[in-house]
Parts: structure tokens; C-alpha cells; sequence
């Protein structure tokens, strides 16, 4: 298979955040040049502010108009916003909004257009970005929208766990009504296809968390475990996916048993994002599965308390873009091991011998 430069596209996420710091940080180092070409979608003139903020005199990005002008060797960027942006460090403002959704409707237009390979987001206000053109909850439902899929899952992956939530960004109140048989038969169905297809996972183990504490302890404590979420197991392990389940969250996770498994499905965001930012948080992604195109980001937000103070850590940023490039190339394998499949041929029970079998393409785990 003939390796090609992958084109990363990066949105430049809150102005006013910590955002820039952590491209800069990442993209200060040439050997990303080795993974992929970088292409920022910002402001020369928000980049040089905040190079002088953080006292960085070694870096510079090289401005092109369009992602075929990349240089394949240099931190490109293409500018979204005119001249009259203003920079107010640590401060959520009306403009740093405006600025990041310019930058990330850019940047998805390339995305969806072929002319850049992967996303990496940085984080945005979900707060001072709504307007008129964008009433989301963040990322996830915005590129939802814009992909035209029914449906998605946050995935955040990190090297002890890879954990999906059911409800993304939902108040508590709301979440058990929207947990339901359906709804998690989708998500279970998506998460095994995204360890598949984007992980190179060939026979995928997925736990399930239960809703309740003790997971409903014999529905003492709750009855979604035994009317709901225990049917949707059953019937994708009809379909042949290996999910197991409902564990009680604390114990689960206290014993490590998370460490057994290729992918956790969480039930609400906390239940899932707290374990995973503990363990994780300085160099876990963000990844949305369930897209056509490919989408990570750092699993952190703006940090504006820490904005423009050198203090931010680059590693969740850097690790989304490896991230996103690995996924890139697991999708080409994917897409060439299964393009011509082999016809199905039904083998009697007593001649199907395991020891006479290919060896699996892909291992248990990459």
C-alpha cells in the first residue's frame, strides 16, 4: 500500500484559551512532520499574540490559502478571521466564539471536501460559541449535523481504557429517560464497529456499567438494569458481539476489571469521564466514532484560568493528533482487507478445526 503525507487539519478552537499554546507546543516538534502535515485554520495575527504571551521566538507557522499549498515539512496555516480580532486572554468574549466556529466550519468544509484527511479540535466555549448558525452542546452534535449520521458516540481512549457514554452532553435529570433499549442497541453496535474498523480490533469485548449504583442491586435500587439494559445485551451477543454486562461502576473500575476489556460503554457523561480523567487526563483523546471522516481532540477545555501562562500541557493535543493519524491508517487496511471478501462457506461441526485456520489479521489489541 502506497503511504501518502496525511493532511491533519487542526481548528484553532477559543482564542482566548489555552488552544493556541498547546498547537504551538505540539507542532514545535519537527518529528510530527513524520506522522503527518499540519494545517492550522486560525489568525496569523491571534498565533504571533500568543507566541509573544508564552515567549516563543523559535517558531512560526508557514501561511498558505489552501491545503494543497501545505509544506509538508513546516507548521502550515490558513487564515479564517480578518486583522480586527482581538485577543483577551483567559476571558470567554463573544468574539472568541465567533472566531472558533469560523475556524471550525472552515476547517470541516476541507474535512467533508477531501482536502484534508483528519480533524483535530481544539476546545471551544460551548457557552460563547452558540448563535443563530450554532445551537449545539459542542463538537460531537455540530459534526453529527454536519456528517448527516444518525448517530455518533464520544470515545475517549486512552492507553489503560477506551469508554463511550450513552447520553453525551445531557443534564443528569434527563438521562434515564433516554436510556433505552434502542439507544443503546445503536450505541453497543457503533462502539464494536469503531473498535473494528478504526482500532484493528478483530473480535472486540465490550462491558456495559449499569445505570444504578450496585447496578440496580436485583433492581432493588433501581429496575433500567434488568428492563433495560440487560435486554440490549442480550440481544447484540444474538448478533455476535462479545458484551458483557451490567457492572456496578465503582466496583468495576476499583478492581480493575476495565483493564479486561476493549471497550466500556459508560451510561452518562460523569459515570464514564471521571475513571477515564483520572487515569487519563494528560493523554487521553476525544475521538467521535460513528463519522465518516475522522475527528479527535484533547480531552481537556480552554483552561482560560491558565491562558497565555506557559502552564498547559501539550501531550492530550499531541496525542489526538497521533490518534487521528493512526485511525487514518487503520481505515486503509480495513477498507483493503475487506474489499473483496470471501464467499461464506458453511463447514460441518466436525470439520471445523480451530488449528486449521488462519492466524488472526489483527491481534486482540493494537
Amino acid at each position: 500500500m502506497e503511504k501518502k503525507t496525511i493532511l491533519a487539519g487542526i481548528s484553532q478552537g477559543d482564542i482566548n484559551g489555552i488552544g493556541y499554546e498547546v498547537i504551538i507546543k505540539a507542532l514545535s516538534d519537527p518529528l510530527i512532520n513524520d506522522i503527518c502535515t499540519p494545517i492550522v485554520y486560525g489568525s496569523p495575527k491571534v498565533a504571533a499574540y500568543h507566541r509573544k504571551a508564552l515567549n516563543v521566538n523559535n517558531f512560526s507557522f508557514n501561511n498558505i490559502r489552501t491545503p494543497d499549498e501545505a509544506h509538508s515539512k513546516k507548521a502550515n496555516m490558513i487564515n479564517c478571521l480578518d486583522d480586527n480580532i482581538r485577543v483577551e486572554l483567559g476571558k470567554s468574549t463573544p468574539q472568541g466564539g465567533e472566531a472558533a466556529l469560523i475556524s471550525m466550519e472552515k476547517a470541516v468544509d476541507d474535512l467533508i471536501a477531501g482536502k484534508i484527511d483528519v480533524l483535530i479540535t481544539a476546545p471551544i466555549d460551548k457557552h460563547n460559541i452558540q448563535s443563530e448558525t450554532f445551537h449545539f452542546n459542542g463538537h460531537t452534535d455540530y459534526l453529527k449535523s454536519r456528517a448527516g449520521v444518525e448517530e455518533v458516540l464520544m470515545f475517549m481512549i486512552g492507553e489503560s481504557m477506551k469508554i463511550g457514554v450513552a447520553t453525551d452532553h445531557v443534564p443528569l435529570r434527563k438521562v434515564p429517560e433516554m436510556i433505552t433499549i434502542e439507544t443503546l442497541l445503536r450505541k453497543l453496535r457503533l462502539m464494536n464497529q469503531s473498535l473494528k474498523l478504526d482500532f484493528g480490533i478483530r473480535k472486540p469485548r465490550i462491558a456495559v456499567l449499569g445505570l444504578n449504583p450496585h447496578a440496580g442491586d436485583n433492581s432493588l435500587l433501581g429496575a433500567e438494569e434488568a428492563e433495560i439494559i440487560l435486554p440490549a445485551i442480550q440481544q447484540v451477543q444474538k448478533e455476535g458481539i462479545m458484551t458483557f454486562g451490567p457492572f456496578p461502576a465503582d466496583g468495576f473500575f476499583g478492581a480493575g476489571s476495565f483493564t479486561k476489556f476493549d471497550g466500556i460503554l459508560a451510561m452518562y457523561h460523569d459515570q464514564g469521564l471521571t475513571p477515564f480523567k483520572a487515569l487519563s487526563f494528560d493523554t487521553g483523546v476525544n475521538f467521535t466514532a460513528g463519522l465518516p471522516f475522522i475527528r479527535t481532540s484533547p480531552v481537556h477545555g480552554t483552561a482560560f484560568d491558565i491562558a497565555g501562562k506557559g502552564e498547559a500541557s501539550e501531550n492530550s493535543f499531541r496525542q489526538a493528533m497521533y490518534l487521528a493519524c493512526d485511525i487514518f491508517r487503520n481505515r486503509q487496511i480495513y477498507a483493503e482487507i475487506t474489499k473483496n471478501p470471501l464467499k461464506h462457506q458453511d463447514i460441518e461441526s466436525h470439520n471445523d478445526r480451530n488449528d486449521e485456520l488462519p492466524p488472526d489479521i489483527f491481534s486482540a489489541e493494537q
